[in-house]
């Protein structure tokens, strides 16, 4: 088992393995002090990335998981920065400390977030009502006009239809007349010189007019304006609903938006007010900021064990043996 451990804690911090079990005990025991150190600060960012991507994100589980994991190895890899640099610099240690600073802060607001949430959703009840009275004006004098224009468009078609009733009822049936010509023979009887009685026949087109009666082709007009009276009716009736839930709808819009820059001033407020709040924040703040500072204080201040000696020394090793090399080229040419 503690083969197992040590074996993990190479992997996680990014030590040899073979080096390590050949080396001495403080070698293990700095491999379990740093696996011990890094896994504090994967355990605590592993809960914010979940809280993160779950409250802000919106994320189903395997979303928030995934949250999770990218947050721990991030950690992963920042604090491998200073466990694997054999000879770190002073920059290096300053630019830990400051992104230490900077995790400390975000992960104390993410924290405090999800402590003070009964206390944000209590604030945010006036800001939802602040929010809510700003925009309803506006939603409902849009809202207003339209059903006037839907008004406006019922009472000109419906007067149209009036119109059309008029005539229907004073006129239900129109009379066409038709004229047709009808070629009629009519006979001719002539006497010539000879007193020779002569009869012919010739044909006279006549027009003959013919009267009917049909029904007044404006009934045909009612059906489609009252299917277009009917559709604008049905508008209004839904802007007529929709302006009697107008608010509630505002308001439900408006809390389903609500994202983390909102909670973020309404916590901020929470703590200025607040010194018990103000006081929780602090103590999340150093806390976080103590644990990333783990790994830091632990190379800043241990002296160099002999798995650093043993990398020192083979790669000076590795150094001398480029330099016999590159010596025994210069000769050879």
């Amino acid at each position: 088992m503690k083969n197992w451990w040590i074996k993990f804690g190479c992997f996680l911090i990014g030590y040899n393995y073979n080096i390590v079990k050949s080396s001495s005990e403080v070698t293990s025991k700095s491999v379990k002090r740093y696996t011990s150190a890094v896994l504090i600060v994967a355990l605590v960012w592993a809960f914010v990335g979940f809280a993160f991507t779950q409250r802000y994100l919106h994320g189903n589980m395997l979303m928030s998981l995934s949250g999770a994991t990218i947050a721990v190895f991030m950690i992963v890899q920042i604090e491998r920065q200073i466990i694997l640099a054999v000879d770190p610099s002073k920059w290096l240690y300053f630019s830990r400390l400051l992104l230490a600073l900077m995790m400390s802060i975000i992960g104390a607001v993410i924290i405090d977030q999800i402590i003070f949430k009964n206390d944000i959703e209590l604030a945010q009840i006036d800001l939802i009502d602040n929010k809510v009275n700003a925009r309803h004006p506006i939603k409902s004098k849009e809202l207003k006009f339209q059903i006037a224009q839907l008004d406006t468009a019922i009472a000109k078609k419906e007067e149209e239809r009036s119109i059309l009733m008029e005539d229907i009822v004073k006129n239900p049936m129109i009379r066409i007349a038709t004229t047709n010509e009808t070629p009629v023979v009519v006979p001719n009887v002539s006497i010539d010189s000879m007193n020779v009685t002569r009869t012919s026949s010739k044909v006279i087109k006549t027009n003959t007019t013919s009267i009917s009666s049909i029904n007044n082709p404006k009934i045909s007009m009612i059906e489609p304006l009252d299917f277009q009276i009917r559709g604008l009716r049905n508008r209004k009736s839904s802007k007529d609903s929709l302006f009697l839930t107008l608010r509630p709808q505002i308001e439900n819009d408006i809390k389903s938006k609500i994202g983390f820059l909102d909670e973020l001033n309404v916590m901020f407020s929470i703590i200025k007010n607040s010194v018990p709040a103000f006081i929780v924040y602090v103590l999340w703040f150093l806390f976080l900021l103590g644990i990333e500072l783990l790994v830091l204080f632990s190379k800043a201040f241990d002296k160099k064990n002999d798995y650093e000696q043993t990398i020192i020394h083979h790669m000076k090793i590795q150094c001398r043996k480029l330099e016999l090399l590159e010596d025994l080229a210069n000769k050879r040419q």
